[in-house]
């Protein structure tokens, strides 16, 4: 029995796009789907009120590595864990904390049983292996897990990505194996998704797939990307990747994208996706609208009396102008963020529902052309 079921509903004939269902223990999730990023169990500047009941989010993405060093994963565990401990009513993703790690080049070392690191937090030593992010997922009581992967820098030698990723598949299959074996003693569903890996290399992608999934696990997510490489290859990558891929299971693409790229990716067979742009963007002063990127400190908004979109029906479109959002940012204040994110994350949910809508209609082909004919800035 699998932990997490994926009913897919509809298909466009001329893609690789679909739409399901993603039933979690925790409710669920109409796919494509986009996970905002909760990284320290908190979606910068939102409620999980906001996010739930305003927005309709119906999974986050918390980050393993942050987690377990702050508050730390046996003190989630005995607060109930993380959907407790944050009151969030949803589904929960967490991540093995790979990415993070391998980010710090210079305070690790990948090792056969793992990866030791030092905390960049006050310096102190630790390890992760396959089992242990395992068992720290399951302490946060996770939906959905990832397995430890090595996600090598961009660029590097076909050599140096080969010996990666044959090693996140040595580590997948003692994630996978552990997992089994704890499953038998809990009485709740916990999914665990290994993770394609390659670099830029579509025959090893390919390789890594194929090798993977043997593993029969209840998701697969591509990963490694975003990490410096042009978009065009991070597309290719998930086309040599898909063709080996379960159909019947949910593909999830790590950490990306820009708002014009999401058809992209689900156009080439993904379902799930997340990324830290609509948050960080927003913080930076960078919104996302129906008629494309808008820069709020940019002068000439600062009597600006229209909303952000004129197509947008968020809280921060309703009530706020361009020229009130301008003051909000060039003033430091914090509600800034709080309505800019607001508004970002709800630009992001609103293209998947059109999305989904499109392949529903067997309209996507025409979505995308779309997309890939509008402007990049509003008026």
């Amino acid at each position: 029995m699998r932990n997490i079921q994926f009913e897919i509903t509809h298909e466009c004939s001329t893609t690789h796009a679909r739409v399901g269902i993603l039933h979690t223990p925790h409710g669920d999730i109409d796919t494509p789907v986009f996970m905002p990023v909760g990284t320290q169990a908190t979606v910068k500047g939102l409620s999980q009120r906001d996010l739930f009941d305003d927005l309709g989010v119906r999974i986050l993405l918390g980050n393993t590595y942050h987690l377990y060093l702050r508050p730390g994963h046996q003190t989630i565990r005995k607060l109930g864990g993380l959907h407790r401990f944050m009151s969030w009513p949803g589904a929960m993703l967490t991540d093995s904390g790979g990415f993070q790690v391998f980010s710090l080049s210079e305070l690790r070392k990948i090792t056969e049983d793992g990866v030791r690191f030092q905390s960049h937090l006050n310096g102190d030593a630790h390890q992760f292996t396959p089992e242990s992010t395992v068992d720290v997922q399951l302490a946060f009581g996770s939906d959905i897990l990832m397995a430890l992967d090595e996600c090598p820098p961009y660029p590097v030698s076909h050599q140096y990505a080969r010996d990666s990723m044959l090693r996140t598949v040595r580590w997948a299959q003692r994630a996978s194996a552990h997992h089994f074996l704890q499953m038998q003693s809990l009485n709740t569903q916990h999914a665990l998704f290994p993770i394609v890996q390659g670099s830029v290399f579509g025959d090893l992608r390919r390789e890594c797939a194929e090798r993977l999934v043997e593993l029969d696990s209840d998701g697969f997510a591509v990963g490694g990307l975003s990490v410096g490489e042009p978009r065009p290859l991070s597309l290719e990558m998930v086309e040599a990747s898909e063709p080996h891929l379960p159909k019947d299971r949910p593909r999830y693409a790590m950490g990306v994208g820009m708002p014009e790229e999401l058809a992209e990716y689900i156009a080439r067979g993904i379902d799930m996706m997340d990324c830290v742009l609509p948050s960080r963007n927003a913080r930076n002063g960078c919104l996302f609208t129906s008629q494309g990127k808008l820069i709020i400190k940019h002068a000439r908004f600062k009597e600006d009396p229209r909303p952000i979109d004129e197509n947008c029906a968020c809280y921060t479109c309703r009530n706020h102008s361009r020229s009130y959002l301008r003051h909000l940012f060039q003033a430091g204040e914090i509600l800034y963020a709080s309505l800019a994110t607001r508004h970002n994350i709800r630009r992001y949910l609103d293209i998947m529902g059109e999305i989904r809508h499109a392949i529903q209609l067997d309209a996507f082909p025409e979505y995308l052309k779309r997309v890939r004919s509008a402007p990049s800035e509003p008026e």
